[in-house]
């Protein structure tokens, strides 16, 4: 992982160990020039119902396409990143992924990192397709990065893993849940834990990247595991990947937790915070401020 102080502290990061596709470098390297330039804050685009009515808007694709571009346009110049989930767009069916297509295209045209919260897992062919949904260059809902589920085992993913590498694309491989449910299979095996073997298997994903540069296979961490990682004895800073840490904001989690919880990998902590800022909305000018709000704790 960078070192705060070192590059990407002010200039971005150190020249890319490879170019992806379209010549674009790296997501890590492209991830830390954001974190560096704006702060660490991924801003969670979560059309749920409740959300849609809180804002006036129907819950049909419609009121999807408004809601997400009106959060975009609020935070595109605050946040590093967007995480749309994508379930909230799946349950429209084709019309709310057309509203999800429209939102990522937006993205990238703001010039705003977009990960697609998707949790995809399989095996085989399967794996591929996914991959080729969510990462191929050309494909009408490539992201930024995706995340993924590594609960087939982690090498189930290496179709993912390959097609995010060659077209400078990201991956976040689920590691360290908050959801009460995940110890019974996170925690599983004490020091040698699955979390702990699935931290060890992005680690070695990121050596493909120079040393001195943020490397493209992340995890995500949820920000209220509490000692969790200690007690495992998991080393996030040896992963030398970026740490999608949600739970910011509504479900509890403060700047101070996370640097508690992360210690010294907390400079690669992407925080993530969703309803605590989108409740704010519709109006662009209070999303904004609780958007910097968020960023003044972290």
């Amino acid at each position: 992982m960078p070192s705060p102080d070192g590059p990407g502290a002010a200039a971005g990061p150190a020249a890319p160990a490879t170019q992806g596709g379209a010549g674009r470098a790296p997501f890590g390297a492209r991830l830390w020039a954001a974190m560096q330039a704006k702060g660490p804050l991924c801003v969670g685009i979560d059309p749920h119902p409740g959300l849609l009515a809180a804002w006036g808007l129907p819950d049909t694709p419609g009121g999807l396409r408004s809601f997400s571009l009106a959060a975009l346009e609020a935070v595109a110049p605050l946040a590093a990143a967007v995480k749309p989930q994508v379930a909230l767009y799946e349950r429209h069916g084709s019309a709310g992924m057309a509203a999800l297509e429209e939102l990522l295209a937006a993205a990238s045209q703001a010039g705003v990192l977009t990960i697609a919260d998707a949790k995809r897992g399989d095996i085989g062919s399967t794996m591929a397709g996914y991959a080729d949904a969510w990462l191929r260059d050309g494909s009408t809902l490539a992201a930024d990065a995706v995340t993924l589920s590594p609960y087939l085992g982690f090498e189930s993913l290496r179709p993912a893993l390959d097609l995010a590498a060659a077209n400078g694309r990201g991956v976040f491989v689920l590691a360290l849940t908050s959801n009460p449910e995940g110890a019974s299979v996170q925690h599983v095996g004490g020091s040698e834990s699955v979390a702990r073997r699935i931290a060890g298997a992005a680690a070695v994903e990121n050596q493909r990247y120079a040393r001195d540069v943020l490397g493209s296979v992340g995890l995500v961490v949820g920000a209220t595991v509490g000692s969790a990682l200690a007690d495992l004895g998991i080393d996030l800073s040896a992963v030398r990947g970026p740490i999608l840490a949600p739970g910011l904001g509504a479900q509890g989690a403060t700047g101070a937790d996370l640097r508690a919880t992360f210690g010294a990998s907390y400079p690669a902590v992407l925080a993530t915070s969703s309803r605590g800022i989108l409740a704010a909305g519709p109006d662009v000018a209070a999303l904004r401020a609780a958007t910097r709000e968020a960023l003044q704790g972290l």
